[in-house]
C-alpha cells in the first residue's frame, strides 16, 4: 500500500475541482523563461581555425553521352507447349485396381486425340474415402 502523507493537504479543499487559473487562459504557453540573451551562448557558426569560406571543387562537364541504339519490340512467341490443362487419377494399391487405372487413362487419351502430354507426375499417398487407405495417384498435365 502506498504511504499518503494526508497531513499537507488542506482538508476543506474539493479534490476533484480544477485548479483555478491566475492568468488569461488563451495566453500561450512560454516554451523557457530563460532569456538566451544572458546566458552567454553564442548562435553563430562554429569556426574550426581554417582559412575564410571553402568553394567546393568545380565539376568538368562531363561529355555528352549518346543513348543506345533502341531495340525494336520483339513479338511475344507464343508456345504451343504450354500446359493448359489437367488431369489427375487414382486408385487403391492393389493389382486389381491398378488395371482399371490403366483403363481409364487409356480410355480418357482415346477420348481426347487433340490432347498432347507434356508433363506426368506419379506419387502415393492416403486418400479419404470411407477408409483412408493408400493410393497411386498419377497427375497428367496437357
Amino acid at each position: 500500500m502506498d504511504n499518503f502523507d494526508s497531513s499537507k493537504a488542506p482538508g476543506n479543499e474539493n479534490l476533484d475541482a480544477p485548479i483555478p487559473f491566475d492568468e488569461d487562459p488563451d495566453k500561450p504557453i512560454p516554451f523557457d523563461d530563460v532569456n538566451t540573451s544572458e546566458t552567454g551562448v553564442s548562435h553563430s557558426p562554429l569556426t574550426l581555425g581554417g582559412g575564410g569560406p571553402v568553394e567546393a571543387p568545380k565539376v568538368k562537364a562531363a561529355p555528352q553521352l549518346t543513348r543506345p541504339a533502341e531495340k525494336k519490340p520483339q513479338e511475344k512467341i507464343v508456345s504451343s507447349d504450354r500446359i493448359t490443362g489437367i488431369r489427375t487419377f487414382f486408385t487403391k494399391l492393389h493389382p486389381g485396381a491398378m488395371e482399371f487405372l490403366d483403363e481409364q487413362i487409356g480410355n480418357w487419351l482415346k477420348k481426347n486425340p487433340g490432347v498432347t502430354i507434356k508433363r506426368t507426375n506419379t506419387t502415393t499417398g492416403e486418400v479419404q474415402a470411407k477408409k483412408t487407405e493408400p493410393n497411386i495417384i498419377i497427375t497428367i498435365w496437357y
